[in-house]
């Protein structure tokens, strides 16, 4: 019995279907599937019901799934476990949404970096979903996200920061009044594939604010340029971190009941590198704490 084989059953187990686990494990489906009756020979039992459209896992396959699950994760923890490091070495995958990629991420990294100059953190930029989607199939090992409205199942999520909704226009705007401004002027509005640009959406239509949209986007620096250049006005998050490259714009409140966008990191529950993820989670609080946003009547729009 190998290794391979067990982590094949795992998949199955957490994706529910032998095509989204081979995804998972980069294979076919015909190699989990003969994966699967290997194993079954192998240990004499039947570990799935093939009476259904879908094969389920019988109770004798549920129980080899949890005792598999064990032997994985001392698997992949066997030598960190010898070396004492706890796996703080070698290369992690980080996926980020991109609003992150100019404060929060590269402040954070640093920490960690000073402290495990052996980690060999990647990083790469995708939306919410998308990245929720490939810490299931395994493309990134954690990621930093907006909290969606459900977590996907086996996939825990460690708060960050909360970053409140907030209007920014260019300097030259007069008006005071943000639900004027936002009546009146054009609209850049952030992506609405992104979590925290539907919950600006719903924002918007529960207070019944009718905006003029301009254009959409969904890299914060893109509208941050737009709006300083008096092509519109927008609403982002408020960054949690101090940013040096932003723009000189004005920021102005929403009100008290408007929404936050959470970011926090996204990982699956039985991740082999937990060490790791809970230092990287201690780098991104440390960074906030260390680089506190400036507060003022104007801010830079990058670090909204």
């Amino acid at each position: 019995m190998s290794i391979r084989l067990l982590r094949s059953l795992v998949a199955v187990a957490d994706h529910k279907t032998f095509s989204a686990a081979a995804d998972a494990v980069f294979v076919t489906h015909a190699a989990v599937s003969q994966q699967m009756r290997t194993l079954e020979a192998e240990l004499g039992i039947s570990l799935f019901d093939r009476s259904h459209r879908t094969p389920e896992l019988t109770p004798l396959g549920r129980a080899v799934v949890a005792r598999a699950r064990v032997l994985v994760k001392d698997y992949d923890n066997l030598v960190p476990s010898v070396l004492g490091d706890d796996g703080l070495s070698g290369d992690v995958i980080l996926g980020a949404v991109p609003t992150t990629l100019i404060g929060l991420a590269p402040l954070s990294m640093s920490i960690l970096r000073a402290e495990y100059p052996d980690l060999r953190v990647r990083i790469r930029p995708a939306l919410t979903a998308a990245l929720l989607s490939g810490i299931n199939r395994g493309t990134y090992d954690l990621a930093i996200v907006t909290k969606p409205i459900l977590m996907p199942p086996g996939m825990e999520f460690l708060e960050i920061a909360d970053e409140p909704l907030h209007l920014i226009t260019s300097e030259e705007m007069d008006e005071t009044d943000p639900i004027k401004i936002l009546e009146t002027q054009p609209f850049i509005r952030f992506n609405r594939d992104a979590v925290v640009g539907t919950t600006i959406e719903n924002w918007l239509q529960e207070n019944n604010i009718r905006v003029a949209e301009a254009m959409e986007l969904e890299n914060l620096e893109a509208i941050s340029s737009m709006v300083h250049a008096n092509l519109g006005v927008s609403i982002v998050p408020r960054s949690c971190v101090k940013n040096v490259y932003g723009l000189p714009l004005k920021r102005m409140a929403l009100g008290p009941d408007v929404p936050s966008r959470v970011l926090g990191l996204a990982y699956l529950r039985e991740h082999p590198k937990l060490r790791v993820i809970e230092e990287i989670h201690t780098a991104l609080i440390r960074a906030i704490a260390d680089n506190p946003p400036q507060v003022g009547a104007d801010q830079a729009a990058s670090q909204t």
